[in-house]
């Protein structure tokens, strides 16, 4: 079975380099809203504003799981997500940080989906992040990153 890849270009590679930095910090963007460091609910911009609104949402989004777990299920997606986002903006491991991203996404965007109605995770372009994010993890090269600088070391090892 052949693996679909994206083709090695400039363009490829400048694409892949946006899409990474783009989810990297969009999801420490809303790890750092939930924990009020863009400020506090209502201000423009702000969607949680503190951790205790984004485990209201959260529990709105997973209705369906008792409410003893909401808080273990907010600390670990604000994990996944801070693990995530720090790997993808470094640009190391970065095709396992951008399949685990994407099902994350996937996770987020069905329940989404199921609590809200389809148009949820249209509004806030989920599935384009869903797409991003599998897309990414076909790329053959991740310029400007770790992954890059660790590669380049262990092929001039090789050389020596």
């Amino acid at each position: 079975m052949d693996t679909m890849t994206v083709k090695d270009s400039k363009f490829a590679s400048y694409a892949s380099l946006l899409l990474r930095i783009g989810l990297g910090f969009g999801f420490l963007s809303a790890v750092a809203d939930r924990l009020g460091l863009w400020g506090t609910f209502g201000q423009p911009n702000v969607e949680w504003g503190n951790f205790s609104r984004f485990l209201e949402y959260t529990h709105t989004l997973n209705w369906y799981l008792p409410a003893g777990t909401i808080p273990t299920l907010g600390v670990i997606a604000t994990g996944a997500e801070i693990i995530f986002g720090l790997l993808l903006v470094v640009g190391w491991h970065t095709r396992a940080a951008a399949l685990l991203s994407g099902l994350l996404l996937l996770a987020f965007g069905m329940a989404m989906t199921l609590a809200l109605g389809i148009k949820a995770p249209l509004n806030f372009a989920v599935l384009t992040g869903i797409g991003g994010a599998f897309l990414l993890a076909n790329c053959e090269k991740f310029p400007f990153s770790a992954d890059e600088l660790l590669s380049r070391r262990a092929r001039s090892e090789e050389d020596r």
